[in-house]
Protein backbone atom coordinates (compact mmCIF):
# COMPACT_ATOMS: atom_id res chain seq x y z
CA UNK A 1 0.00 0.00 0.00
CA UNK A 2 1.32 3.29 -0.80
CA UNK A 3 0.13 6.81 0.24
CA UNK A 4 1.12 10.33 -1.79
CA UNK A 5 1.95 13.51 0.14
CA UNK A 6 2.38 16.65 -1.74
CA UNK A 7 4.12 20.60 -0.86
CA UNK A 8 4.55 23.05 -2.99
CA UNK A 9 7.60 25.61 -2.01
CA UNK A 10 7.03 29.00 -3.01
CA UNK A 11 10.00 31.60 -3.22
CA UNK A 12 10.50 34.95 -4.73
CA UNK A 13 14.21 37.15 -5.17
CA UNK A 14 14.47 39.23 -2.54
CA UNK A 15 18.31 40.06 -2.88
CA UNK A 16 19.98 41.44 0.37
CA UNK A 17 23.32 43.02 -0.32
CA UNK A 18 25.46 43.31 2.53
CA UNK A 19 28.55 44.35 1.16
CA UNK A 20 29.62 44.75 -3.14
CA UNK A 21 31.49 41.77 -3.45
CA UNK A 22 28.85 39.08 -1.81
CA UNK A 23 25.00 38.58 -3.25
CA UNK A 24 22.54 37.28 -0.63
CA UNK A 25 19.21 35.83 -0.72
CA UNK A 26 16.68 35.47 1.42
CA UNK A 27 15.82 32.40 2.65
CA UNK A 28 12.24 32.84 3.57
CA UNK A 29 9.69 31.23 1.42
CA UNK A 30 6.08 29.42 1.85
CA UNK A 31 5.55 25.73 1.53
CA UNK A 32 1.63 24.98 0.87
CA UNK A 33 0.13 21.71 1.13
CA UNK A 34 -3.47 22.07 -0.61
CA UNK A 35 -6.17 22.25 2.30
CA UNK A 36 -3.49 23.40 4.77
CA UNK A 37 -2.88 26.49 6.06
CA UNK A 38 0.79 28.47 4.40
CA UNK A 39 4.13 27.24 6.18
CA UNK A 40 6.11 30.20 6.56
CA UNK A 41 9.27 28.31 6.40
CA UNK A 42 13.22 29.78 6.13
CA UNK A 43 16.44 28.90 7.41
CA UNK A 44 17.53 28.47 10.60
CA UNK A 45 19.30 31.61 12.19
CA UNK A 46 22.64 29.96 12.27
CA UNK A 47 22.36 29.68 8.57
CA UNK A 48 20.99 33.11 7.96
CA UNK A 49 17.49 32.74 8.28
CA UNK A 50 14.93 34.59 9.81
CA UNK A 51 14.37 32.98 13.37
CA UNK A 52 11.20 33.92 13.63
CA UNK A 53 10.27 31.17 11.14
CA UNK A 54 10.12 27.26 11.26
CA UNK A 55 13.51 26.02 9.87
CA UNK A 56 13.74 22.47 7.83
CA UNK A 57 15.53 21.46 10.95
CA UNK A 58 12.51 22.29 13.18
CA UNK A 59 10.15 20.62 10.87
CA UNK A 60 11.92 16.99 10.57
CA UNK A 61 12.00 17.24 14.50
CA UNK A 62 8.37 17.84 14.93
CA UNK A 63 7.92 15.21 12.39
CA UNK A 64 9.93 12.58 14.49
CA UNK A 65 7.87 13.97 17.67
CA UNK A 66 5.03 13.47 16.45
CA UNK A 67 4.87 10.32 14.29
CA UNK A 68 6.59 8.46 17.60
CA UNK A 69 3.75 9.84 19.93
CA UNK A 70 0.96 8.49 17.33
CA UNK A 71 2.97 5.39 17.32
CA UNK A 72 3.15 5.21 20.99
CA UNK A 73 -0.69 5.87 21.05
CA UNK A 74 -1.06 3.52 19.03
CA UNK A 75 0.66 0.63 20.75
CA UNK A 76 -0.74 1.80 24.26
CA UNK A 77 -4.09 1.04 22.60
CA UNK A 78 -3.25 -1.79 21.51
CA UNK A 79 -2.14 -3.24 24.85
CA UNK A 80 -4.65 -1.89 27.30
CA UNK A 81 -2.86 1.37 28.54
CA UNK A 82 -4.54 4.10 29.14
CA UNK A 83 -2.64 7.17 28.38
CA UNK A 84 -3.75 10.59 30.52
CA UNK A 85 -0.82 12.65 29.17
CA UNK A 86 2.27 12.67 26.98
CA UNK A 87 4.82 15.35 26.67
CA UNK A 88 8.55 15.46 25.13
CA UNK A 89 11.06 17.53 25.19
CA UNK A 90 13.16 15.95 21.91
CA UNK A 91 16.89 17.34 20.59
CA UNK A 92 18.54 16.74 16.99
CA UNK A 93 22.29 17.11 16.87
CA UNK A 94 22.69 18.57 13.34
CA UNK A 95 26.35 18.55 11.98
CA UNK A 96 28.17 20.72 9.37
CA UNK A 97 30.82 19.96 7.15
CA UNK A 98 33.94 22.42 6.46
CA UNK A 99 32.57 22.44 2.87
CA UNK A 100 28.91 23.77 3.96
CA UNK A 101 27.40 20.10 3.59
CA UNK A 102 25.98 18.69 6.79
CA UNK A 103 23.30 16.11 8.57
CA UNK A 104 21.52 14.94 11.68
CA UNK A 105 23.97 12.60 13.25
CA UNK A 106 21.08 11.98 15.95
CA UNK A 107 17.90 12.66 17.72
CA UNK A 108 16.99 12.21 21.19
CA UNK A 109 13.31 11.80 21.94
CA UNK A 110 12.71 12.41 25.72
CA UNK A 111 8.57 11.42 26.16
CA UNK A 112 7.12 11.42 29.42
CA UNK A 113 3.68 10.11 29.76
CA UNK A 114 1.44 9.18 32.56
CA UNK A 115 -0.81 6.30 32.53
CA UNK A 116 -3.88 5.07 34.84
CA UNK A 117 -2.58 2.02 35.47
CA UNK A 118 0.27 1.44 37.83
CA UNK A 119 1.14 -2.46 37.13
CA UNK A 120 1.70 -1.44 33.41
CA UNK A 121 4.45 1.12 33.61
CA UNK A 122 7.22 -1.27 32.71
CA UNK A 123 5.10 -2.25 29.82
CA UNK A 124 4.58 1.29 29.00
CA UNK A 125 8.24 2.44 28.69
CA UNK A 126 8.67 -0.80 26.92
CA UNK A 127 6.56 -0.19 24.69
CA UNK A 128 8.32 3.33 23.36
CA UNK A 129 10.44 0.50 21.71
CA UNK A 130 7.75 -0.64 19.53
CA UNK A 131 6.38 2.97 18.72
CA UNK A 132 10.16 3.45 17.14
CA UNK A 133 10.21 0.59 15.12
CA UNK A 134 6.53 1.74 13.65
CA UNK A 135 7.41 5.15 13.09
CA UNK A 136 6.99 6.14 9.27
CA UNK A 137 9.32 8.72 9.81
CA UNK A 138 12.04 7.39 11.36
CA UNK A 139 11.68 4.56 10.29
CA UNK A 140 12.89 7.34 7.01
CA UNK A 141 15.63 8.59 8.91
CA UNK A 142 19.73 7.76 8.06
CA UNK A 143 20.24 8.86 11.87
CA UNK A 144 19.54 7.03 15.15
CA UNK A 145 16.50 7.87 16.70
CA UNK A 146 16.93 7.35 20.61
CA UNK A 147 14.46 7.66 23.08
CA UNK A 148 14.41 8.05 26.65
CA UNK A 149 11.41 7.31 28.25
CA UNK A 150 10.38 8.17 31.56
CA UNK A 151 6.83 7.32 32.84
CA UNK A 152 4.04 7.72 36.12
CA UNK A 153 0.66 7.08 36.93
CA UNK A 154 -2.18 8.86 38.11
Amino acid sequence: MKHLFKAEAKWTSKQIQEDLTKKFYSKSHKINIEGKPVLNVSAAKAFKGDPELYNPEDLLLSSLVSCHMMSYLYVCSQNGIEVLEYSDNAEATLEVNPDGSGRFVEVRLNPKVKISNPDKTDLAIELHTKANQLCFIANSCNFPVLHEASCETN
